[in-house]
């Protein structure tokens, strides 16, 4: 016969080991998990995927307020136990079949885009979702816009801006063959001029026999005073290879003024380089007697 304390034991390591055994999960058992999706917001991306589990509901909280009447999803596979404001509880009649995949989706109350929640439910062996996090993803802030958003200016952008009033812009061509020492061969120089600025379009070709040159920057120096360095813009950025053809643009504010401008335009670059293009004329804007 066992001794009182002794079968006081054995009865306590019998119930801790019956306990242990039952905190344990069978063998073959699902875990449930808790996560967050976050919906897509182009078609090309694909849909966030949801296990489910016949004898296991799935709880789904959305962000923001759903529309309930706009539910989709096949009522002979999947049904909806319930449907709140923010929330959708699920489950499919059945475990699905390996391979299968059930589409679920409803639309969002505020119609701000992505307008539509959309997923993929499947069964699978090892786990299922007990709670989904719905999230949708946020539209880039309109504080820091991207390059690619940069306007294209327009011609009544000009026009707003000032930079052409009733005179219109007046144009004149100025043709060089440049400078065969520094191996730089100039084509027609156009220059522009508007409503207190002058624009000098300078198309040259580097000679096959002179290295790679890039330009740097330009100067306009008149008659009175020292040069003055202009705005610089290259059509293509980095070197000009021998025999491939260049262009810039000199730009200049200037005072209005009723008579024409000529000045001398340098471009210069490096290997101490550059080209100097005289009497590049900007003619004087049309008056109103003119008109």
């Amino acid at each position: 016969m066992l001794q009182p304390l002794r079968l006081a034991l054995v009865l306590a390591l019998t119930l801790a080991s019956g306990a242990a055994a039952q905190a344990q999960p069978a063998m073959g058992a699902r875990v449930e998990r808790q996560r967050s999706v976050t919906i897509t917001s182009t078609p090309a991306e694909p849909l966030p995927v949801i296990h489910v589990a016949a004898g296991a509901p799935t709880l789904l909280l959305f962000s923001a307020p759903i529309q309930r009447k706009t539910l989709t999803f096949d009522e002979s596979r999947i049904r909806v136990l319930d449907a709140g404001e923010r929330s959708v509880i699920v489950q499919p009649v059945v475990d699905l079949r390996e391979g299968e995949r059930q589409e679920m989706g409803v639309f969002f109350a505020d119609g701000r885009a992505p307008a539509r929640a959309a997923f993929v439910l499947v069964t699978v062996p090892a786990e299922v979702d007990s709670r989904i996090d719905v999230r949708r993803s946020e539209p880039p802030s309109p504080a820091c816009p991207s390059t690619a958003q940069t306007l294209t200016p327009r011609p009544e952008d000009f026009v707003l801006l000032g930079f052409v009033k009733e005179a219109g812009v007046t144009t004149s061509i100025r043709k060089d063959m440049g400078d065969s020492a520094q191996g730089l061969e100039l084509q027609p120089t156009v220059s522009f001029r508007g409503a207190g600025w002058i624009l000098a379009d300078v198309k040259f070709m580097n000679s096959p026999d002179h290295p790679a040159w890039t330009p740097q920057e330009a100067t306009f120096a008149g008659r009175l005073g020292a040069p003055r360095r202009a705005r610089f813009i290259m059509e293509k950025q980095g070197p000009i290879l021998p025999g491939e053809r260049g262009r810039v643009l000199a730009v200049m504010e200037i005072p209005e003024t009723e008579t024409d401008l000529v000045f001398t335009l340098e471009v210069r670059g490096d290997g101490g380089r550059r080209l100097t293009i005289q009497d590049v004329r900007f003619p004087k804007l049309a008056s109103e007697d003119a008109r």
